[in-house]
């Protein structure tokens, strides 16, 4: 067992994500018994979850003339436009079946304010709107994370580098991650990762 000052998140293992879903990722539901399993070596675990309403800003049907993966530019900069997708309390939005939802401490709801997007577990991307994580690991007395989940490229890395910016040690198990790896995407991402310092394992 882990000591108490480190935690487990689980980046949005959600149907939607995995084979089958609105915004499938390639193997996204190959990491879900190992990341079952490295639950059990901690204290403390958090469950990320994609959460629009309908009609989310991101949503590529909401831009006239746009297609999904295309980009736009939203007043916080520019925001890649994806299929519908993770609406809340449909079936996609929810976790994988075979999660051991169970096990969490925390899930923690993201992206449920329409005009902006939200991938990193702890602020919607104006990289100013926290989502509550930081508060939450600072009271439990966590300085350290281990990240799986999805989506590399995306959801994963900006949580991994907001943990770095805010002085939360982190390391990302890449086994136990998919990418959606968008134009080289993922590339680009290992690289901010490890320019931030982030533990790459």
């Amino acid at each position: 067992m882990r000591p108490a000052t480190e935690a487990l998140v689980v980046i949005d293992l959600q149907n939607d994500f995995c084979p089958g879903g609105a915004l499938a990722v390639e193997g996204g539901d190959e990491i879900v018994p190992g990341v079952n399993a490295l639950m059990d070596e901690f204290r403390a675990v958090i469950l990320t979850q994609d959460w629009h309403p309908p009609r989310h800003s991101s949503f590529a049907s909401e831009h006239e003339g746009k297609a999904p993966f295309e980009t736009t530019r939203m007043p916080y900069g520019e925001q890649v436009l994806w299929p519908d997708h993770c609406i809340q309390n449909s079936a996609g939005a929810a976790f994988h079946p075979d999660l051991r939802t169970g096990d969490a401490d925390m899930i923690l709801r993201k992206g449920f304010r329409r005009e902006i997007d939200s991938y990193s577990a702890f602020f919607e991307n104006d990289h100013e709107t926290p989502t509550g994580l930081e508060g939450y690991l600072r009271t439990r007395g966590i300085e350290r994370i281990v990240l799986a989940g999805l989506a590399t490229d995306f959801c994963v890395t900006w949580s991994a580098l907001d943990a770095a910016r805010l002085g939360v040690a982190v390391e990302v198990r890449q086994d136990l991650c998919r990418a959606i790896d968008l134009d080289g995407s993922l590339s680009d991402a290992i690289a901010r990762m490890r320019a931030a310092g982030v533990t790459l394992a």
